[in-house]
């Protein structure tokens, strides 16, 4: 019975220790985004901790294996499940030293987890199990239960609860190792009463953390935001926050604004119209990203349209941005309407399985900020996106800005040349942002910005879109190679243009 209890418990440990180390990885990746770069890095600290910690539990004495494993499972309990409550507080109020706390706490725990897996083996070995037995039995079990977390976290835990309640969770089931291994060895372990109180409290206190985790995450993302947060979630492929200060809506999306209501009609305005206003033929447009339906909304505006096919990865963007009535009043209802079809897929599959051909193409994908998204980004999947234009039609591509990431901007020219599209860059002042950019493209090798706009806006008018084409002298154009899937060259300039913005 207890050698069965031991091994159940070395399937907790295992999964609480990588769902710690998935946590802290995640939490990173949405609050300073490359992807890449935070899993590696938190991965390789955590590892090279828990290296360090399976070398001092050689200083654990042998009469002193079963208390000190107790003791590490309580410690474990307590710093991991705070651990990403920690972090998201410590990020929201005190940025500043967010990465120090992160690495600190990201070794910490993985010292106390490294000393787990020694120490159970040790009871075992005091128990007189064979060693070849002992080491087959304590390691499989150790990566069943790193299989099972790392399958459950990203389908089940971290859209259900969220990181901050994922993290409590797996605190409380540390502390229950704790507290059942001092029952069932309560005649082998010192103060085995005292030993059960201190589980029994930090499993009530991280049963409170669970239990108030949604209210620590409003107050965190109050001092983060400053605004409201009148919807917040978190989805199997990002946070989505909304926040209001009297008329002002505005969208984060893993932490990085997406929209402000009192200016996105700039972006949106400049990012449809100079280009669908040159194609009054058109009747078939494809929308690739713009989950919020602001792009739709000024498609809709032209009576000639038929048809728009919407295309976001993630169905609780466009739901929400189709339910909630200030959402739905900013979007006009555009994603309820009858020539709107929404389908949830991945662009970059999706221009893979399907061969319709469309008149005009928007591409509004957030940032290439990771390499998720560096890829949609690339000249494959240009390549994919030009074979579903027309001859005559146009895409639209929102490149970020050409002020304040210009290697950015002009990497995205290079890409779509280098896909055989002819370019057309473009920019506008949106308030929230600074200057922006987009990038014009089509297989034909004329374009006139509109004389004319027949459509009502509130900021566009010809001789503001003129005006878009010109680049000033302190803008200049970049000679900047392509974005191929193999080096993803965008995503390192983004960061390193953005950082220089930032210091």
């Amino acid at each position: 019975m207890r050698d069965r209890v031991l091994i159940l418990s070395v399937l907790i440990v295992a999964s609480c220790g990588l769902g710690y180390e998935l946590i802290s990885s995640a939490l990173a990746s949405y609050l300073l985004g490359d992807s890449i770069l935070q899993f590696s890095s938190v991965i390789g600290c955590y590892l090279f901790a828990m290296g360090i910690g399976s070398w001092l539990s050689k200083y654990v004495k042998d009469e002193d294996v079963l208390n000190r494993f107790i003791d590490v499972e309580l410690l474990v309990a307590l710093l991991g499940g705070v651990s990403a409550a920690v972090l998201f507080l410590v990020f929201a109020w005190l940025s500043a030293p967010f990465r120090a706390a992160l690495y600190v706490g990201v070794f910490v725990i993985g010292l106390m987890v490294g000393m787990e897996i020694p120490l159970v083996m040790r009871v075992f070995n005091q128990r007189k199990a064979e060693f070849r037995e002992i080491v087959s039995r304590v390691l499989t079990f150790d990566y069943l239960g790193a299989l099972a977390v790392s399958l459950i976290f990203p389908l089940l835990l971290a859209p259900k609860l969220g990181l901050l309640r994922t993290s409590f969770l797996f605190g409380i089931l540390n502390a229950s190792v704790a507290l059942w291994t001092t029952w069932l060895f309560r005649a082998e372990v010192r103060r085995p009463g005292e030993k059960a109180i201190r589980a029994c409290v930090v499993i009530g206190f991280l049963a409170m953390g669970f239990i108030y985790s949604t209210s620590m995450t409003a107050w965190a993302e109050k001092g983060l935001y400053g605004d409201d947060v009148v919807h917040a979630e978190t989805t199997p492929y990002q946070r989505l926050v909304v926040t209001q200060w009297h008329d002002d809506l505005r969208l984060y999306i893993n932490n990085n604004l997406q929209f402000s209501s009192r200016d996105e009609h700039r972006y949106h305005e400049s990012l449809v119209h100079p280009g669908l206003q040159a194609l009054p033929w058109a009747r078939n447009v494809l929308v690739l990203g713009g989950g919020d339906g602001l792009a739709v909304r000024e498609i809709l505006k032209y009576k000639h349209i038929e048809h728009i096919t919407l295309v976001d990865l993630d169905p609780a963007m466009t739901g929400l941005f189709s339910r909630s009535a200030p959402l739905v009043a900013l979007n006009q209802g555009s994603l309820k309407d009858p020539r709107v079809t929404v389908i949830n897929d991945d662009a970059g599959r999706w221009l893979e399985t399907h061969a319709e051909v469309y008149d005009f193409i928007v591409v509004d994908f957030p940032d290439p900020s990771n390499f998720g998204l560096g890829r949609l980004y690339s000249v494959p999947v240009y390549h994919l996106m030009a074979r579903h234009l027309a001859e005559n039609g146009y895409m639209v591509i929102q490149s970020t800005s050409p002020y304040f990431a210009p290697r950015s901007f002009w990497s995205v020219d290079a890409t779509l040349k280098e896909a055989g599209l002819n370019t057309w860059p473009y920019h506008t002042y949106v308030p929230s942002f600074g200057d922006w950019g987009f990038i014009l493209a089509s297989k034909r090798r004329d374009y006139t910005p509109p004389d004319k706009i027949t459509v009502p806006t509130r900021y566009l008018d010809p001789a503001t879109t003129r005006e878009l084409f010109h680049f000033p002298a302190d803008m200049p154009a970049l000679a900047m190679p392509p974005n191929r899937l193999n080096e993803q060259s965008l995503v390192r300039y983004f960061d390193e243009d953005w950082r220089k913005v930032i210091r």
